[in-house]
């Protein structure tokens, strides 16, 4: 007998998370405990909330709202549907209404409004939720006033370097030329960051609507997503949502009826983390192999296929929408400082509650690790953590009272990066780490500078040395030197970030490298 004659809907996730950890089995099971039972149902496949130790994290849709349940193996179903999980009954896996789980309701979401939420293929679903408001919006407006826009928001690039939108674009807006690109770097190569699969995966559109807005701003009329190999479901999902809106005339000739035209498609790179650079990208992008160029020229005025090109990164883009949609002055009143909006930060290592954290610029690495992230997984102290990827800076326990802030971080050598954070517990070997970020820029270099080719070989060299105990102070004093001939002499971002992990290691727990110890806690 059925429980219930109205078909229920089901959401569960198609993140490349949840379907690591068995979404689609969940999926097959509750079909089939559904069709046990004659109960009609409808499964929409979202992306996912973030949560990522809930995954896979079933939510039903009740008078009450969506209720939550999970972490969820296929082995759960029939006793989920036992309890009555489709009207929203208590259970040990019920988490209630997601939005209002600590981990979500502390949150600023803007870019990830709708992530988890909405079926990523869905144009009806992504119109419901406030999706091309900022584009119509553009349109009205005209290329001069939605860089305007972009400016009052404060909007700097959300991939490292921190430079502001707005400049990068009227750059591109003033240079001459019978055409003009948008690229879309979503190589996302750093550790312990998901921030870009997650929303290309679960809202495509945004992106799409993100780098419209752009195109039109700078009057570029042929858009490219650049993304790894290492990331099919994303790749899958932006080639259908580009699609879907190519269909309803928000893509191609004369967009939404209007004077504008604007195209793009998916480019998958091989993974080489180099391809980050924008520089690399771009060479990769042609079809030759991804080596960093010297610059003079800046890509704004020579770029892809030697023409003027605005090259953002997915989380810049994405931010764009909304800034056009509600005002630039809107989003610039959340961050501190001159970092404004908010940061999409992605908490992941050793970790108790690892996920994707929306949050205005301002809360500090503590209350991220700690209090949000719930501490280390292992139980044990937290060590350190690791802030802006494989070349950003160990950031001590000492140290956690720092505001997530570019400046901030500058001021103490160390990097934001692309929001990725990877905690560590006290039995880290500092000085491996160390020797690590050296042989993965060794492994990771793309050969054009001597700096990065030779010094991170050497540098793997002298930390062998340094590990064995031979002639360490003389081989730290080598490492330091050596350090910063890379820092200030490589061609790009590669060499001259390797010093960060490496000098911030050996800083702040000198003793690892057989030094004797100096913190300076009291002084922090």
């Amino acid at each position: 007998m059925s429980t219930n004659s109205a078909t229920i809907r089901i959401y569960v996730p198609k993140d490349a998370c949840a379907i690591a950890c068995g979404a689609d089995e969940v999926v097959a099971a509750i079909e089939a405990a559904a069709l046990k039972r004659r109960q009609p149902i409808e499964i929409v496949r979202t992306g996912s909330r973030g949560m990522l130790w809930l995954e896979p994290l079933v939510e039903v849709a009740t008078t009450e709202g969506r209720i939550g349940y999970g972490p969820v193996e296929a082995e759960d179903v029939e006793a989920l549907f036992e309890a009555g999980f489709l009207t929203g009954a208590a259970h040990g896996l019920r988490i209630g209404k997601p939005e209002e789980h600590p981990f979500m309701a502390k949150q600023t979401r803007l870019t990830f409004a709708r992530c988890g939420i909405i079926d990523p293929a869905s144009y009806a679903d992504y119109r419901a939720h406030g999706g091309y408001r900022g584009l119509e919006r553009a349109l009205q407006l005209g290329p001069v006033e939605i860089i305007e826009e972009v400016k009052k928001s404060g909007l700097r690039g959300r991939g490292g370097a921190g430079f502001p939108t707005a400049i990068k674009w009227k750059t591109v807006a003033d240079a001459k030329a019978d055409r003009k690109y948008i690229v879309c770097n979503a190589d996302e190569g750093d550790s312990g960051t998901f921030a870009d699969r997650m929303i290309m995966e679960g809202d495509p559109f945004e992106l799409i609507e993100g780098m419209t807005i752009a195109g039109i701003a700078v009057g570029a009329t042929k858009g490219f997503v650049y993304t790894r190999s290492e990331y099919p479901h994303a790749i899958a999902a932006m080639q259908k949502a580009i699609e879907v809106a190519r269909a309803h005339g928000m893509l191609g000739v004369n967009i939404a009826g209007s004077q504008y035209s604007f195209d793009m498609e998916v480019r998958m790179g091989a993974g080489a983390y180099v391809c980050g650079e924008e520089t690399a990208l771009l060479d990769s992008l042609e079809g030759k192999r991804g080596t960093v160029r010297a610059k003079p020229p800046l890509p704004a005025h020579k770029g892809l296929f030697q023409k003027p090109t605005v090259i953002n990164n997915v989380l810049s883009l994405t931010a764009v929408p909304h800034i056009l949609a509600d005002g630039g002055e809107f989003y610039a009143n959340f961050g501190m400082g001159r970092s404004r909006g908010t940061m999409p930060i992605q908490i992941a290592g050793n970790v108790k509650f690892g996920g994707l954290f929306e949050t205005a610029f301002g809360i500090t690495l503590g209350e991220l690790v700690n209090d949000i992230g719930g501490g280390t997984a292992s139980g044990k102290p937290v060590k350190a953590a690791q802030v802006g990827g494989p070349l950003g800076a160990y950031v001590p326990t000492w140290q956690f009272d720092l505001p997530f802030d570019y400046e901030a971080f500058a001021a103490k050598d160390a990097l934001i990066g692309h929001g990725g954070i990877v905690v560590f517990d006290e039995n880290a070997d500092m000085a491996k780490m160390a020797r690590f970020a050296m042989e993965f820029c060794s492994v990771e270099s793309c050969g054009k500078c001597t700096p990065c080719r030779i010094g991170s070989t050497r540098g793997v060299e002298l930390m062998d040395r340094i590990i064995a105990g031979q002639r360490v102070e003389a081989n730290l004093a080598t490492l330091t030197d050596l350090c910063q001939t890379m820092k200030l002499g490589s061609l790009c971002a590669l060499g001259g970030f390797t010093p960060y992990p490496v000098l911030s290691a050996l800083n702040h727990f000198p003793e690892e490298f057989g030094a004797p110890p100096r913190r300076l806690e009291a002084a922090e």
